[in-house]
């Protein structure tokens, strides 16, 4: 199965679509294990999709992609714009189905890749945002039990 996430900015909601296996789509959004939302997305992915939802474990993930944008962003500094990615597992967190994703297990081979255009300026360290696009997809081996 394949799922891709995407948003246009830094805020915790994104949109979610699951082909495969399991087709499916709806809304994503960074939240704790609590189930407060997480707006550092350090934590966990809520998927709230038409037939239920599950959460992902995506901390591993973030401690990734954080690493990649410390010492590669901006690709270009005379732009003040760049294009990184970074790749992690991510499981499926216990017992969070509900819906037709009851007893859901397994894992995604994720890549959250971010194409930024910040405003240029003396540095582009703090630099105003002026459009990015994040994309996380990959596949997964999933069951549902």
């Amino acid at each position: 199965m394949h799922l891709v996430d995407y948003t246009d900015n830094d805020g915790p909601d994104s949109s979610v679509i699951l082909t495969g296996a399991l087709a499916d789509y709806g809304k994503a959004e960074s939240v704790n294990p609590d189930g407060s939302v997480n707006p550092e997305h350090n934590s966990q992915l809520r998927l709230v999709l038409a037939h239920g939802s599950f959460r992902l474990d995506i901390a591993a993930l973030d401690q990734a992609f954080v690493a990649v944008m410390r010492t590669q962003f901006p690709t270009n500094t005379s732009t003040c714009s760049g294009s990184v990615s970074a790749s992690h597992a991510v499981p499926i967190v216990a017992g969070s189905g509900t819906g037709a994703y009851q007893g859901i297990s397994g894992q995604f081979d994720l890549t959250i890749k971010l194409d930024e255009v910040d405003a240029t300026g003396s540095s582009c360290q703090g630099a105003a945002l002026l459009s990015q696009m994040l994309i996380t997809s990959g596949s997964g081996h999933v069951r549902v039990h």
